[in-house]
């Protein structure tokens, strides 16, 4: 909103006792209700949201790629790089295992083995010299490679999988056991069939003898039942930890993450600016309209006369928003911050969630109610008092909340089966949205102007002195001093001149009396002269002995 609230009511308005106070409110502050709910509801058409928002992270690329999900790319070439690249097979599989830094941490450890000095990373144990021990990649190198995350940053799978944080050694049980599940599932699954893994050691132990393969799954039983799952949770987050930091550090501070960023708070910021734009015009439209049909309530109904007084309406709406060009370009400049900005946020709540389309939409009306609120308690462009100006931005918030609870409240229709019905289900969703808007933006702004509290607090900070209480009261002055100079425009000059003249004669004349007597001559002459009715009759010392006379001024 360009211009500061409180310009856009009725000045010095009061609510008369007598007067429905529901058709008062709405009277006074309809200009504001209208105008948030045709830039909210009537023209987020204009805006597309989409779910995950405008910019690809990490996270959203991760959960994109998941069966049945509804989140999509943003940017076509990190969808092309995704579906381009080669999927986890034997072949890439031995890339990652023949790395030089897999091999030479597994020399270390076959050595630590033979030396009675090697502990099981996920069992806590010491290994013994003849155990078979294997160096597992912590977070598995299929889940690296086939990561949606790891590709959309642009890092080399091997590298990070051979990070020495993500190589733990541990018995060969242990390792091909846990195949390419990665710690939670692999940890899910020990749990699921601890009470089968009990029962089938016990089983072994009770025979006499064993197979050398019945040994070797005792054994592998046995170990399953060694891991320390706290242990392991412990080594896994720790390697989740470097390696999301890795990717989170490449991406986000790549130039193509910026450039998106840029371009989606731009196209955003753009769109928000001509929506508020093409809400100022549309409001002054309405009421132009409304003002030429108000008009003709008292004529005749004719059609064509309603007809011709729609089209004046509009005319005369679109030359009110032309003339106020400068309102134009601040509800313009307003919108765009407003959209950049929740661009911003909405691409940075996407690095750690994915945000629904209204959860976007709420961010959007937050911030455009926001950045109002502070251009009035900030600069504050129409000199207002410190109480008027809070008491202004307080319309602007609660106006901006209750655009967002009827956005919430589309939201939770969307979940019910109203919102799939074709076409009803779209209507229902924004007319229930807009309803609630409305009536809750007419709760507040009566409880605004109504609150004895409010009063008494607005009435309280504009006694507070600043520079706009000085500017306030000089500004008064100035008002005053333009309203005499308009009276004094009236004056005929001439008429002045020669009344000054006489005036100035009549003084000349009385003050060369001698004394009383002559003076009181004088005087008559004077009254005589400029027409004076005297208040009396006769000889006054005789006209005032009579009680009953009475002095009569005309």
């Amino acid at each position: 909103m360009g211009i500061e609230f409180a310009n856009k009511v009725a000045d010095n308005f009061t609510i008369e006792p007598e007067e429905n106070i529901f058709k008062s409110i709405f009277q006074q502050y309809e200009k504001v209700i209208v105008e948030s709910i045709i830039t909210s509801f009537g023209l987020d058409f204009i805006i597309s949201d989409r779910l995950g928002g405008d910019v690809d992270t990490i996270h959203n690329v991760r959960e994109a790629v998941k069966e049945g999900s509804e989140l999509t790319y943003k940017n076509a070439q990190n969808a092309k790089a995704f579906q381009e690249h080669r999927l986890y097979d034997k072949d890439i599989s031995r890339e990652y295992h023949s790395d030089e830094r897999y091999i030479a941490k597994n020399a270390k450890v076959s050595e630590a083995r033979k030396a009675g000095m090697l502990e099981d990373a996920y069992t806590g144990k010491m290994m013994t010299r003849n155990e078979k021990s294997n160096l597992d990649h912590v977070i598995s190198a299929k889940e690296i490679h086939d990561d949606s995350g790891r590709i959309l940053a642009g890092l080399n799978g091997v590298d990070l999988a051979n990070a020495d944080v993500n190589l733990q050694p541990t018995n060969e049980s242990i390792n091909k056991s846990m195949n390419k599940y990665s710690i939670d599932d692999f940890l899910a699954r020990i749990e699921k069939n601890e009470e089968e893994r009990n029962r089938r050691i016990q089983e072994l132990k009770e025979q006499q003898t064993l197979t050398d393969k019945e040994r070797k799954e005792l054994n592998k039983l046995e170990k399953l039942n060694e891991i320390n799952p706290e242990l392991m949770h412990e080594k896994d987050e720790k390697a989740r930890k470097a390696y999301e930091s890795k990717l989170a550090r490449a991406y986000y501070t790549s130039p193509s993450f910026v450039k998106d960023t840029a371009k989606a708070a731009g196209k955003l910021g753009v769109k928000m600016g001509v929506r508020q734009l093409f809400g100022f015009v549309f409001m002054e439209v309405w009421f132009a309209v409304k003002e030429e049909l108000a008009q003709k309530e008292d004529e005749e109904f004719n059609l064509e006369k309603i007809y011709l007084a729609i089209v004046q309406g509009v005319k005369k709406g679109v030359e009110k928003a032309r003339q106020k060009y400068k309102e134009a370009i601040a509800v313009l400049g307003e919108g765009f911050i407003a959209g950049a900005l929740s661009s911003i946020t909405t691409t940075l709540c996407n690095v750690f969630f994915t945000t629904a389309k209204n959860t976007i939409k709420i961010i959007r009306e937050t911030y455009a109610s926001t950045i109002r609120a502070l251009d009035i308690i900030l600069f504050n462009p129409d000199d207002l008092l410190l109480g008027d100006r809070v008491k202004a931005a307080t319309v602007v918030i609660a106006t901006g909340a209750s655009v967002v609870t009827g956005s919430i409240v589309m939201e939770l229709i969307e979940t019910t089966s109203v919102a799939e019905i074709p076409i009803v289900g779209d209507i229902v969703q924004t007319f229930c949205g807009t309803l609630v808007t409305g009536i809750l933006s007419c709760t507040l702004l009566l409880l605004i102007d109504r609150s004895s509290l409010i009063k008494n607090v607005v009435k309280k900070l504009n006694e507070v002195p600043t520079m706009s209480t000085m500017t306030h009261y000089y500004s008064e002055q100035a008002r005053y001093i333009e309203k005499y100079a308009a009276e004094l425009m009236k004056i005929d000059v001439d008429k002045f001149q020669e009344e000054v003249s006489l005036y100035m004669k009549m003084e000349e004349f009385i003050s060369q009396g001698i004394d009383e007597m002559e003076l009181n001559k004088r005087l008559k002459n004077v009254i005589e002269l400029v027409g004076i009715n005297i208040p009396w009759e006769g000889n006054f010392d005789d006209f005032m002995e009579d009680k009953n006379n009475r002095l009569v001024f005309e």
